[in-house]
């Protein structure tokens, strides 16, 4: 291999290092930011790859990751969530919903509250 080809490589791992770190912290801050928005908490403070692969946008070639991460509601239960970004953009935010009221009126819960659960029966 050429001298070149191996600084041309090494620059390329290195970008993609920076480019991953990079997404990471977007898509921790996002989490933190719905966290706190549902009034659940992020457990560990960190998100997980779990999918890698390359999408094709009308911007460009993008890199597309798939994280997961962990929530609980009341500080005991342990659920998962996951985000996907394309790039930087992000393409979905998922919760388990069916565990978190959105509907709650914010403006009445206190910092350091649970939001109610309404749970859904299939008897109903």
């Amino acid at each position: 291999m050429s001298t070149f080809t191996i600084i041309l490589l090494l620059v390329a791992v290195g970008w993609f290092w920076l480019d991953s770190s990079r997404s990471r912290e977007i898509a921790l801050g996002i989490c933190q930011q719905a966290s706190q928005q549902y009034g659940v908490q992020l457990l560990d403070e960190s998100v997980e790859l779990k999918k890698l692969s390359i999408r094709w946008p009308q911007q460009g070639l993008r890199i597309w990751r798939q994280y997961h991460f962990y929530f609980s509601k009341d500080g005991v239960e342990r659920l998962q969530g996951s985000l996907a970004l394309t790039g930087i953009d992000l393409d979905y935010l998922d919760f388990d919903f069916s565990v978190i009221d959105v509907n709650t009126d914010r403006n009445k819960i206190s910092s350091g509250t649970v939001i109610p659960i309404k749970r859904h029966n299939s008897e109903d």
